[in-house]
């Protein structure tokens, strides 16, 4: 016979009211200044991007005795001239009725806005687009414009960050490019990555480890496969089932 012996919850301590009113307090005023310093950098970058237009137009990058405008955008975006571009393309596409009113939506949201306007040309509907702009979520609004765009619901996505090392990098972009080739080249690389982590877990559990997790994983594989070999897979699944 086995001896139980239970231990008392231990005792929550003592609240302290107004500690953690102020503890609370100061979580909640971060919370809204991050929320406030997003919002104001997205206001910026629309008269950033307008700017650069002008500088680019106006070849203004000769007044710093710069050779070119590549050059000047090399000098003010060392990281990433793409930023820049993203920026400018906003002027250059959307209408200039948009344009006055890009302060309200931000420069995230004009930037996949660009996409329905190069892609509506003359029927672009502004008015609506707008609207949506400012009383949608970024998410949701990014979900909106892929829908019109791809006539279908798209599932909501996530940028994920990895940290690798320099010797990683080879390796790591050789396995993306082969999962491309399997794929196609219109497949992201986000899928090329989910292909390569499905294929590890459809490995890891072929002896029986995680029977559900294998399964998933076929499941996605599946998906991955064009629609001639989608039927040639079930035809043969079916035949040995049977």
């Amino acid at each position: 016979m086995t001896n139980f012996r239970f231990r008392p919850m231990p005792m929550a301590p003592k609240l302290n009211h107004k500690r953690a009113l102020f503890v609370l307090t100061k979580i909640d005023e971060i919370l809204a200044w991050e929320k406030r310093r997003e919002e104001e950098r997205d206001v910026r970058f629309v008269d950033l991007g307008r700017y650069l237009c002008e500088v680019r137009a106006g070849q203004y990058w000769r007044l710093e005795n710069l050779k070119s405008f590549d050059e000047f955008l090399l000098r003010r975006f060392p990281d990433s001239r793409r930023t820049a571009y993203y920026l400018m393309s906003i002027h250059e596409h959307l209408p200039p009725q948009i344009r006055r009113e890009l302060k309200q939506v931000g420069w995230t949201k004009a930037a996949v806005l660009t996409k329905v306007a190069r892609s509506d040309g003359k029927d672009f509907d502004c008015a609506a687009w707008m609207h949506k702009g400012r009383s949608l979520p970024r998410d949701q609004f990014k979900r909106a414009v892929d829908q019109h765009l791809t006539g279908k619901d798209t599932e909501p996505t996530e940028i994920i960050y990895f940290k690798f090392y320099k010797s990683q990098i080879p390796v790591i972009e050789q396995a993306i490019e082969t999962a491309a080739l399997m794929l196609g080249t219109d497949k992201s690389r986000g899928y090329c990555l989910e292909m390569i982590c499905a294929d590890f877990l459809a490995g890891a559990n072929l002896d029986g480890g995680q029977p559900d997790v294998l399964l998933s994983s076929m499941a996605r594989f599946f998906q991955f496969l064009p629609g001639e070999q989608r039927q040639a897979f079930v035809e043969q699944i079916t035949e040995k089932a049977s």
